[in-house]
């Protein structure tokens, strides 16, 4: 991360920045590994409480909108802390999307609590937790600025959309053998997806964390490839 700063008032914004982006972080991978116990434990309660905690995520979005805007208006960050600042602005949007789909695996999990469980749920733990650890990562990588972690990210992407098609294939076969499954097969290929698009926005997270340090924009290879 950026140099101690001389000016103590910015850097003490600076880390309440980090702690709050750490904060939400936190908030968003408690919601996806208590999303999946309501579908795993069949908990609707516990499902409900995931609902209903997203207030806390959309919360901490605003808090963190807000002191960013305080940080350039008041201090005027230049170089490196100022690509602090705009990959914290872009890193919250995709915590708040992660939540959002935390929320959506929830529901779904209380529309099919309400059915006989189609055994077994595939591998849609597994994919959840991959899909937590690409979070974790790429957010360690935003706090270490840690380059070679972010990478981790961006290689750990592959086996988490291998799995989510295996799961997608699976979940279609159940569907052919019995349409009574349709259904069922369908909400948990939902759930499948919405893990696939938490490790999308993790990977989101670890390339703003490649241009935080380097000033590479690393997004849309194919396209900058072609303005090249």
């Amino acid at each position: 991360m950026p140099s101690t700063h001389t000016d103590k008032a910015f850097e003490a914004d600076l880390r309440d920045l980090r702690e709050k982006l750490l904060a939400m972080g936190a908030k968003v991978e408690t919601l996806i590994v208590q999303s999946m116990k309501a579908l795993t434990d069949r908990d609707s309660a516990l499902a409900e409480k995931v609902v209903a905690a997203d207030k806390d995520v959309n919360r901490l979005e605003v808090d963190i909108d807000e002191l960013c805007r305080k940080i350039l208006a008041l201090r005027q960050p230049a170089a490196s802390d100022l690509r602090l600042i705009t990959t914290a602005l872009k890193i919250v949007t995709d915590l708040e999307r992660i939540g959002d789909l935390a929320v959506n695996i929830a529901e779904r999990s209380m529309d099919l609590n309400q059915a006989p469980p189609l055994a077994p749920y595939v591998d849609t733990p597994r994919l959840a937790e991959l899909a937590q650890r690409q979070v974790r990562m790429s957010l360690d990588a935003f706090v270490s600025g840690d380059v070679a972690k972010a990478e981790e990210v961006l290689r750990g992407d592959d086996l988490l959309d291998a799995l989510f098609l295996k799961i997608f294939n699976e979940l279609l076969a159940y569907m052919m053998e019995d349409s009574r499954n349709i259904r069922r097969a369908t909400a948990l290929m939902f759930i499948a997806k919405h893990l696939e698009r938490i490790g999308d926005h993790a990977l989101n997270v670890a390339e703003m964390v490649v241009y935080m340090v380097r000033g590479k924009d690393i997004r849309h290879p194919q396209s900058r490839n072609l303005a090249e």
